[in-house]
């Protein structure tokens, strides 16, 4: 029985690590390429280690588009993606979770079958409704299209359940409104879920890349994601020089990952499993 067992764990073992292996050697790869010459880069058979490390690479990657501005611009999106996003989710729960009005359970469940709807379908509906208001090259057009997400709203909603009813009528007798008891006492107690929701969305905002190339033609409105055109063009592409700028692009959201990993996974489970 106990070599049963020892072999589960080991077979456990076995195939977290294949798993492992094959999902982190993508960012191997990129920075492996990174770092190799122009020619060894596309050569075959392909070398996984590079014969000679090209450092300036990152030096050069950054001078070939206005990285600084793109920086900047994304920082900006990110934050008010963040902020707005946060808000709207928390105030769409707490109406779902503790208000009542007609038709409030309809309402909810028409918000979350539109998440069957994927987002490619609302590109070309977000993109002439930007251009009708005149919004293109505006950091409104890259944030209020998707503020409201029904993921986050569902989650602390769910949140917001568990919470007894006894509570908010108590408060309601102490004399608190709706707005007061939701942010003095719900949000308090949300914070784990409201935490997660802002890494999500901040490394949402920090990947986007299509609609802000869509609603953008300065090239002082663009953000990181979309640098990585510069090392493209009709003469060919410049594989080691696009997977520098990838890497200094990603290298941020991979650090904030580990690093809050278990935050993002306790707001999921505590979010999106009603006890």
């Amino acid at each position: 029985m106990e070599k049963k067992m020892n072999l589960k764990v080991a077979l456990k073992y076995f195939l977290l690590t294949i798993f492992a292996i094959v999902t982190l050697f993508p960012f191997y790869w990129m920075i492996a390429s990174s770092l190799k010459s122009g020619f060894e880069v596309i050569q075959t058979p392909p070398t996984l280690i590079p014969n000679e490390f090209m450092w300036n690479n990152y030096s050069v990657a950054l001078t070939m588009a206005p990285f600084g501005r793109y920086f900047i611009n994304t920082l900006i999106v990110t934050a008010l993606s963040i902020i707005s996003s946060v808000i709207i989710a928390i105030l769409s729960a707490f109406a779902f979770s503790h208000l009542e009005f007609k038709g409030r359970d309809f309402i909810f469940s028409l918000f979350l079958a539109s998440m069957m709807i994927p987002g490619e379908v609302l590109i070309i509906t977000n993109f002439k409704t930007i251009s009708a208001l005149r919004w293109m090259d505006t950091y409104q057009a890259l944030v209020v299209p998707y503020m409201a997400n029904v993921l986050y709203i569902y989650m602390l909603r769910e949140f917001f359940l568990k919470i007894p009813k006894q509570l908010y009528f108590a408060a309601k007798v102490d004399g608190a409104n709706d707005w007061k008891f939701l942010w003095r006492i719900i949000v308090p107690m949300a914070k784990g879920s409201i935490i997660t929701i802002c890494i999500l969305v901040g490394i949402n905002s920090w990947n986007s890349f299509l609609w802000p190339l869509l609603v953008t033609n300065k090239e002082s409105m663009r953000l990181l994601s979309n640098g990585l055109t510069a090392f493209q063009s009709d003469a060919g592409n410049r594989y080691e020089l696009l997977m520098a700028a990838s890497t200094i692009i990603t290298l941020p959201v991979m650090i904030a990952y580990i690093f809050l990993h278990k935050k993002i996974m306790s707001g999921i489970s505590v979010g999106g499993v009603k006890g």
